[in-house]
């Protein structure tokens, strides 16, 4: 008979409510979203750019994503004229060659096991954050997902999860917000919501051996004895 991997571990979990971000803390994105920026940037006739600087820009949305390369590149083209191109190309790679870091799957089963509302908080784009979860037989995991353009405000803003907090009636402070980056751990700042961080994304300028968080993991199968 198979056990649940929720036995493993103490019940109830300390948290009723955990946020997860999605890109470089559920899903490792960053070569499909690197490929998008490079096609657009061909289609201005300007150089492609290392996979490894585009992870020093994931995080705050798509324009600002967009913005930083054509400054990078020294372009002062229109945004509004780039981004429909950069759109097209972002979803046509959206699922080019994504993968889940490893202990998701599990760790998100467990977590629904032992009762636990989970939610996604991404500055990615609503439209696209469905298919990707269902590429990966996520999709009726999480009980709300906020993408960047859900919101009037979207991370480093603490408004996307509190709105997730007050939607399912959890105080802020009960609730757990789990991401990557300096965007997630100044939204969880924001909003007053402890915060997990994960060593394996994109944390850009993140300094995760010096940071105030419930914990900082390598796997996220840590989290599940908190």
């Amino acid at each position: 008979m198979e056990v649940s991997i929720a036995l493993s571990y103490p019940y109830p979990y300390p948290y009723p409510l955990v946020v997860f971000d999605l890109d470089g803390t559920l899903v490792d994105s960053a070569a499909d979203i690197a490929e998008a920026l490079n096609r657009t940037l061909q289609d201005w006739q300007l150089p492609r750019v290392p996979e490894a600087t585009v992870l020093t820009w994931i995080g705050d949305g798509v324009r600002r994503l967009v913005e930083q390369a054509f400054t990078a590149a020294g372009s002062d083209i229109d945004l509004d004229t780039v981004m429909p191109g950069f759109m097209q190309h972002y979803e046509a790679c959206l699922l080019r060659s994504p993968r889940l870091f490893d202990g998701v799957a599990e760790t998100l089963a467990a977590l629904r096991d032992r009762a636990v509302t989970l939610a996604i908080c991404t500055n990615k784009p609503s439209a696209l954050v469905a298919p990707l979860l269902q590429h990966f037989g996520l999709q009726d995991q999480f009980a709300l997902v906020l993408g960047g353009d859900s919101l009037p405000e979207r991370k480093p803003s603490g408004v996307p999860l509190r709105h997730i907090a007050a939607q399912f009636e959890v105080a802020v402070e009960a609730a757990l917000m789990v991401g990557d980056s300096i965007t997630d751990y100044r939204a969880a700042v924001d909003a007053g919501m402890p915060v997990a961080l994960v060593r394996y994304g994109y944390p850009r300028g993140l300094d995760l051996d010096n940071v105030v968080a419930v914990a900082v993991v390598d796997d996220l199968r840590e989290l599940l004895v908190l």
